[in-house]
């Protein structure tokens, strides 16, 4: 609709100006007053000399690279979940689908603690692949178990209402052309799953990022090894560094916000590209 433009509900302006005042005050308010804190409280020597440290850069690495392998891990096995979700009728079906929730449920803390006596080398699996020199707690790889734990449930409910609201009748039209079920996903679903995947993938990876309770304990948090960007924030506001802590969290903010505008536009291209490729 158009600015301006009639609508059957009325008070547009003041629900404009309540929207965009709420906006500022809970979004860009604090956005702004933490670069103004870190402009007006480091100079830019002082400003690169906390971000270009070793454990700072080695964190910023960590952080955003196990992030999004947990997100790219989320968006395979939970268009997998999605799809058994919906497609199929089987007992059990409605505590599955629930379980999925349980990450947002769950205290941070609470979820680390359970990943840990799951996957250190005395739980329930890491006991089992110790013996082989397989270490799943106290390192990277632990960092990414826990961010694909608290990641999962944003990619399988982006893509259910997706799923549900897919043309079983465009899939019979397939078929009746003589498709295979591989060529009738690639070609009707795949083009219509991309979007929300895509966003599933960006909500994923944002959490990720900015991840915190349920990293730190399966993390072991080595320097220079299992150390995530949040921790480090925290380990300056302990020295009550809050300059420095201010400078990496908008580090973080800029790369986040260029990464999910770069998510963003190709959202957007694929949804173009949908107008062209159905059948």
């Amino acid at each position: 609709m158009r600015f301006g433009s009639y609508s059957v509900l009325p008070g547009f302006g003041p629900t404009l100006g309540f929207s965009l005042l709420y906006l500022g005050v809970l979004v860009l308010l604090p956005i702004s007053a933490l670069v103004l804190f870190a402009v007006n409280n480091l100079t830019l020597a002082e400003f690169w000399q906390v971000i270009g440290s070793p454990r700072v850069l080695a964190s910023f690495r960590l952080s955003f690279g196990a992030a999004f392998i947990a997100a790219l891990l989320n968006s395979l096995f939970g268009l997998i979940l999605a799809w058994v979700l919906v497609r199929y009728t089987f007992p059990g079906r409605r505590l599955v689908d629930a379980l999925i929730d349980l990450p947002f449920a769950m205290p941070t803390a609470v979820s680390g603690i359970a990943l840990c006596a799951i996957f250190a080398p005395n739980g329930w699996i890491g006991q089992w692949v110790a013996p082989f020199g397989i270490e799943l707690a106290y390192n990277p790889i632990g960092v990414v178990i826990a961010l694909t734990f608290i990641g999962l449930p944003f990619v399988v409910r982006t893509l259910q209402p997706v799923l549900r609201e897919a043309e079983t009748e465009q899939e019979e039209a397939a078929a009746s052309l003589g498709a295979d079920r591989w060529q009738t996903f690639q070609r009707v679903l795949w083009p219509t799953l991309v979007p929300a995947l895509i966003t599933g993938f960006a909500l994923a990876f944002a959490r990720g990022v900015g991840e915190y309770g349920s990293v730190i304990f399966i993390a072991g948090n080595l320097p220079m090894v299992s150390e995530i960007a949040p921790l480090m924030i925290m380990s300056h506001l302990e020295e009550y560094d809050y300059a420095g802590a201010s400078a990496i969290a908008v580090v973080m903010l800029l790369i986040s916000f260029i990464l999910l505008l770069l998510i963003n536009k190709l959202q957007a291209w694929s949804w173009a590209r949908i107008g062209g490729s159905r059948i």
